[in-house]
């Protein structure tokens, strides 16, 4: 995978708004802290628009999209936050100069869109972590990884055991983002190959026979005999029917990815959670889970 060139004191960070809405506010908060870590901020002509939902109409997010893609003087695009219109962007964009100028794709959520879609088709690594719209409620650990990882510095990671952690040891490249936005995309060309992959998934306020359907799904089409490990982060707020399922979003999980004998890690410190750790996205990792717990360390 290819490696966006790591940022420097001075770089331009652009910020955009494919999916939700998000409030001006909000917005300058977070700028006030990227500008604080040294770094310039550039703003999207429409990242306040309003559509329904959305911070504007497609043509409106695909503009925004494209003119940061394009600029050569973008050194990252800060997605402000999730929700949910980023696969209605895909079809429009046009990614030739951002493979010639390749730069750091960074958000979560319904960004994983954009996660997926890039490690499939264009082999540039993209980063999964906050947004800004998490900015002024993260913790520091979370904020640090981020920027960390940005500007180049080597990240590992340590989980404490999880009870339902498969032990093992693999390597591969990491790869992942939202469950269900995994199991909107598969079968179109922007679901990731993975194959020999460490795969991640989180999940937020989903019914607990959702997660079983998706899970299902991705299990009935050969997505975890593919894999070398599997890497759980935050399965929270979950919801439940008036006839409780019986099991919880992790439960599920390892009912179903038992079977394979890979390594798994539950309760990593990503997702919708605080701390949610920043993960570099198609670089290789070493997944090693053991009774002293989980180490994430990359390449």
């Amino acid at each position: 995978m290819n490696t966006p060139a790591y940022l420097k004191k001075g770089d331009s960070i652009a910020i955009v708004a494919p999916a939700r809405k998000i409030e001006r506010e909000i917005i300058n908060s977070a700028k006030e802290l990227i500008e604080a870590e040294g770094y310039n901020v550039i703003i999207g002509d429409n990242l306040f628009g309003d559509c329904n939902q959305y911070s504007g109409t497609i043509e409106e997010r695909v503009h925004d999209m494209q003119i940061m893609l394009d600029n050569k003087d973008v050194s990252a695009i800060f997605c402000a936050r999730g929700g949910y219109g980023t696969i209605q962007l895909l079809q429009d964009l046009n990614w030739n100069k951002f493979i010639k100028n390749p730069k750091w794709i960074v958000g979560y959520s319904d960004i994983s869109v954009l996660h997926c879609f890039i490690n499939r088709n264009l082999g540039v690594q993209t980063l999964h972590a906050t947004m800004p719209v998490n900015f002024q409620k993260a913790l520091p650990e979370t904020l640090n990884s981020l920027f960390n990882i940005l500007s180049g510095k080597n990240i590992s990671y340590y989980i404490p055991r999880k009870a339902l952690n498969i032990n093992g040891y693999a390597s591969g490249e990491l790869i992942g983002g939202n469950l269900s936005i995994l199991y909107s995309l598969n079968g179109t060309p922007a679901f990731p190959d993975l194959k020999n992959k460490i795969l991640f998934i989180e999940d937020l306020d989903e019914y607990l026979y959702h997660i079983d359907r998706m899970m299902m799904n991705l299990d009935y089409s050969g997505v975890f005999s593919d894999i070398n490990g599997l890497v759980v982060g935050g399965m929270n707020d979950m919801n439940d029917n008036t006839i409780p399922f019986g099991m919880t979003a992790e439960q599920i999980i390892f009912n179903i990815i038992k079977k394979y004998k890979i390594p798994v890690c539950f309760g990593f410190d990503a997702g919708h959670i605080e701390p949610n750790l920043a993960l570099t996205f198609g670089k290789k990792v070493k997944l090693s889970v053991s009774d002293k717990g989980t180490e994430v360390c990359y390449e």
